[in-house]
Parts: C-alpha cells; structure tokens; sequence
C-alpha cells in the first residue's frame, strides 16, 4: 500500500517515512506542494500525509486541488503542522483534510492516526 508523504523539512520527513515504513506502507516522500500534487496523480496512493507550510504550492492548496480531482477526490489526507490555533484548524478541515495532527507529534501518536484513516 503507497502513501505520499509531503514535508519540506528533511528531519520530520525521514521520522515521518521511518514510522510509515514500520506499519509496512510504501512511503513516496517529496519536499513541497508541487510534487505532492505530481506524486498522487503518479501513484494514486492510499494515503496522503500533508505538511501545510512549504515553500511554493502550501499544504492547503494541494489539498483542495486534490478534492478538486476526480481520480483523487476520495484519497484521505492527514495534515500535519505547528498551527495549532482553532481558526488554522478549521482551515485545514475546510481544504479537505480528514484529520490533523499538531507538531511536534511522537511516533505513536502519528501510528495511530494512519491506522484510524487507512482501517488497519
């Protein structure tokens, strides 16, 4: 099972790919929105895992392109970012996303939201 893995800092994506590859997910991992959006439409994968702050196309963007296109419209999508005010919340929810996790988040933490979308 692929999922695709954006997030533009190196440190938090390798953590993010180390844990995904431990739940046995094939992780395509990129550093910004533009790739994310590129990587879905390439693979199709299971699951999205969405930083929202990144250089060029934001997390945000991406999502809403993503439920903008049939093919991808349905894929479950987990944001992850250091806003963690109500509003920025709601903005992500709004976008499309189907939950979100607030950094910094443990390995546990982050297991147990990709088991809950993906139903393992």
């Amino acid at each position: 099972m692929t999922v695709v893995l954006a997030e533009d800092d190196v440190d938090i994506r390798d953590l993010v790919q180390l844990v995904l590859e431990g739940l046995d997910l094939e992780v395509t991992a990129v550093g910004n929105g533009e790739e994310a959006l590129a990587a879905c439409r390439r693979v199709t994968p299971r699951l999205l895992l969405l930083d929202i702050t990144m250089p060029g196309m934001s997390g945000l963007e991406v999502c809403r392109a993503i439920r903008a296109d049939e093919k991808l419209a349905d894929l479950p999508i987990i944001l992850m970012t250091a806003r963690a005010q109500a509003s920025d919340v709601t903005a992500g929810m709004e976008a499309g996303a189907d939950t979100y996790i607030i950094k910094p988040f443990g390995p546990i933490e982050l297991r147990e939201h990709v088991e809950a979308i993906l139903g393992t």
